[in-house]
């Protein structure tokens, strides 16, 4: 299977393929109610409570369905979701607890755009499906090739708490022994059990380049991990036989069976033993008398593989009463009373317009979104504002798009130095101030975006666990393809900064932020603590001119840590350049950080994606990057040098 660097659509990247020596649909029919089956098939032993309605783009379904009708109505589903990149569709598919196909009749699921499987049991071994959930390489029409089939866009899918016995029965030989989840941004992997194969992050059987770009990973148990060609990938807490493959940053914390980082950058692993903050996403179940509840987890520190495969893990159920159950149709001022009458938040597959923040003032209180929910700001709002005063908030699951009118942020955490709570003490578990899982920023794509800086953190001790923080550099906003495209795009889709910390103690395990128009990530905040950081300059600046900073500095760099900073760890990152508008155009370094001994960068690199440069890749050390060497990182080790 080869291994080759990250390559895009014309509308995302085109680099030179290298290979290095590794192995508009109809609508659905009118959709079923959030008990989807329950009528025409009840199940053995009926809930307590009545139907609870999620919505008609949650499907829920029990093992007393043929499996024939399952696999239908997910296979509808992912013929309309396959290319809806852009779509306003969002599906949740939950799997009550049971068993799913059987030996001679797999129920074999592919994953589309906006979709979410999981199931609904206290445990992933609640949930069994014999067969497989699937995503494949994405055929594309308008790439170097036809058909040019490669996994870089398939983003906003996720798979949670359930156990797959891989059951390839019917399917082409070279799929019969793998769970294919070939992957790029926005799209995790969690609570999962794979059983009797092996799961590949690579489509090595659909004819193309297999290019991807993941991904994450985290409270899950494996046996053998077919890397090949994801670019970078984050494995936290969990436990794996084997691991294949690695392109660029390959980076696990607190996993079992992880390899070895030693021969870094030959093989490009960066392995912590421990992680040192984590908190599980929160989730949906029904409990054994058929209520549903959430499961929100305790946090954990210095801790290694899943939480629950030695027993039910520390944590809190909060009843659905609990909860403001919102749905697309309402407003966000009706969502805004509910989140002040107290009520925690699930938001139901769809989008909502905002246009006033949503504001979480209530300590503890836990935002949960279903089938990739996507809040988009209207009129210039901040769609949700974490007050000061609270703590323990957890928000999950949901994407946040701005709007045509230019927002000020997208999300800001509160609270300043010193306002934070939870302060992290080795050996304690403590709560963060807040907790964002599988949270998603989008500025342009579907329509054009206008934001000043998506996420601002001025808390002190956040946990960011796994988000992509994404100013687009494709979609569908009215430009016309190519250069002069991309000049309008940078002028009307505008997002000038990524992400702002101000806040001491917040750690990220899993922070991606691509293409805004200066500085993608900027770090001011004491002791921040970053497990896998990735990012891609923006495809467009129109000249070097407009990529120069006020000081005459060519560009900005991907990561930046101020100079007020005195403590700051980052462990495995990457920057790449592709500057499809204007080649000529440099940027000087791809990491900016303080020259102290309390700042480190272990595992870092730079590399050039056939357009642009990199001199160096932190603060003047590493080899220039360019179109010469086109798919070749520049790797710092440690910054500053060990030894």
């Amino acid at each position: 299977m080869p291994r080759q660097p990250r390559r895009r659509t014309p509308l995302r990247a085109v680099v030179t393929a290298l290979v290095l020596g590794v192995v508009g649909l109809a609508p659905i029919a009118s959709a079923p109610s959030a008990v989807a089956g329950r009528d025409h098939h009840p199940p053995a032993h009926p809930p307590s409570q009545g139907p609870v309605d999620l919505g008609p783009r949650t499907i829920v379904f029990d093992d007393s369905m043929p499996v024939a009708e399952i696999q239908a109505k997910a296979d509808e589903i992912y013929a309309q979701q396959v290319d809806a990149e852009m779509s306003s569709e969002r599906w949740a598919l939950l799997f009550r607890p049971g068993t799913y196909g059987t030996d001679a009749e797999p129920l074999q699921i592919k994953v589309g755009y906006y979709t979410e499987v999981a199931g609904l049991g206290a445990s992933p071994s609640d949930t069994v499906v014999n067969g497989k959930v699937e995503v494949y390489n994405r055929c594309l029409t308008d790439g170097p090739t036809t058909p040019y089939c490669v996994a870089l866009n398939n983003f906003w899918r996720s798979l949670s708490n359930l156990t797959i016995q891989v059951n390839g029965a019917g399917q082409d030989g070279c799929r019969t022994t793998a769970n294919f989840w070939a992957t790029s941004q926005a799209a995790s992997l969690r609570r999962v059990d794979i059983r009797g194969g092996d799961l590949s992050l690579m489509d090595y059987c659909t004819a193309g380049p297999q290019f991807a770009s993941g991904g994450y990973l985290a409270d899950s148990r494996a046996g053998t991990v077919i890397n090949g060609s994801q670019q970078q990938w984050l494995t936290r807490n969990s436990e794996v036989g084997a691991w294949s493959n690695g392109v660029w940053n390959q980076v696990f914390a607190g996993t079992t069976g992880a390899p070895s980082e030693a021969s870094f950058p030959t093989e490009t692993y960066t392995t912590l033993d421990r992680t040192p903050l984590s908190r599980e996403k929160p989730f949906l179940y029904v409990d054994q008398a058929g209520a549903w509840r959430v499961r929100v987890p305790d946090a954990r520190t210095d801790s290694v593989g899943p939480d629950w495969t030695t027993g039910r893990a520390a944590g809190r159920d909060l009843p659905l009463s609990a909860f403001h159950v919102a749905s697309p149709e309402q407003s966000a001022k009706e969502i805004a009373k509910a989140l002040a009458r107290g009520k925690n938040l699930l938001l139901t597959p769809g989008v909502y317009d905002v246009d006033r923040s949503l504001v979480i003032r209530r300590s503890d209180t836990v935002v949960l979104g279903l089938g990739h929910a996507t809040l988009t700001a209207t009129r210039g709002a901040t769609p949700v504002v974490v007050d000061s005063h609270a703590r323990g908030v957890v928000v999950a699951g949901v994407t946040i798009d701005a709007g045509t009118g230019l927002s000020r942020n997208l999300m800001r955490i509160e609270g300043g130095r010193g306002h934070g709570h939870g302060h992290w003490r080795k050996g304690r578990t403590t709560t963060p101030s807040t907790t964002l899982n599988d949270v998603y920023f989008r500025v342009g794509g579907p329509h054009v975006g206008k934001v000043d800086t998506a996420l601002v953190v001025d808390a002190d001790d956040v946990l960011i666990d796994h988000i992509w923080v994404w100013r687009a550099d494709h979609g569908v906003e009215g430009f016309t393809a190519g250069v002069a495209g991309d000049t309008d795009r940078w002028n009307t889709n505008t997002g000038r900064v990524g992400v702002v910390v101000d806040g001491d103690r917040v750690r990220a395990t899993g922070l991606f932020v691509e293409h805004f128009q200066q500085d993608n990530t900027v770090w001011n905040g004491e002791d921040g603590h970053v497990v896998l950081y990735q990012n891609e300059l923006p495809y467009d600046p129109p000249s070097q001119a407009d990529w120069t900073q006020p000081d005459g500095t060519l560009g900005w760099p991907g990561y930046r840590v101020t100079d007020r900073v005195t403590r700051h760890q980052l462990f495995g990152g990457g920057v790449y350049v592709f500057n499809r508008n204007d080649p000529s155009i440099t940027t000087e370094n791809g990491f900016e950080v303080p020259e102290r001994d309390g700042v480190r960068l272990h595992h870092v690199m730079t590399v050039n994606l056939d357009a642009g440069s990199i001199e160096h890749v932190v603060n003047g050390v590493g080899d220039r990057v360019d179109s010469t060497r086109s798919g070749t990182p520049s790797f710092v080790v440690d910054y500053p040098a060990v030894g």
